[in-house]
């Protein structure tokens, strides 16, 4: 990555990091593929559906996860959202607190939340720019909300700032990682 102005902005060392591509559409898959070989990533496994996703989630080696909401070649009716809850919320989960990046065309805001009410750590609409995919993807990597577990979501904690004139009860609850 070098010479790449990008490189100044995250000292993030993507060849310790192993990823896994969830995207049913080969091109973009291998679109996505590309960018992080670009960015020196090494190990990179790709899955079209929800059920090669989990398969390759359960043997536990992944350690970030991009993921498209519509799995549209997928028999079984799942989604990309249904991973994301599989990851956050399953017992068979390795890791719940894996940051997520949801890539998708639907951008509107309505998609948006629900991905943060999902427990997405970042969001990036298509068509991306590596330089707008390689900053959600730095954050999710090097600068992690804190989880919370509150009534039904677990997850980074979907508020992005902190208010020093909030008077009211602290709700939020840490979860504790493994």
């Amino acid at each position: 990555m070098s010479n790449a102005p990008m490189a100044d902005l995250e000292r993030i060392d993507f060849s310790k990091i192993s990823f896994l591509v969830v995207e049913p559409n080969r091109l973009m898959g291998q679109m996505v593929r590309d960018v992080l070989l670009m960015l020196d990533a090494q190990y990179i496994d790709r899955a079209r559906d929800y059920q090669s996703a989990i398969q390759l989630l359960k043997v536990g080696r992944i350690d970030v996860m991009i993921t498209e909401w519509a799995l549209s070649h997928e028999v079984t009716g799942k989604n990309g959202m249904d991973i994301v809850h599989w990851v956050r919320n399953d017992p068979a989960s390795p890791n719940p607190f894996m940051p997520i990046v949801m890539m998708t065309a639907n951008s509107e805001e309505e998609y948006v939340c629900r991905a943060r009410d999902a427990g997405v750590s970042e969001f990036v609409a298509k068509p991306y720019t590596v330089q707008g995919f390689y900053t959600r993807l730095a954050a999710a990597i090097a600068r992690p909300r804190r989880f919370v577990r509150v009534e039904d979501y677990f997850g980074p904690d979907r508020r992005r700032r902190s208010s020093d004139t909030y008077d009211g009860p602290e709700r939020r609850i840490p979860a504790e990682p493994n």
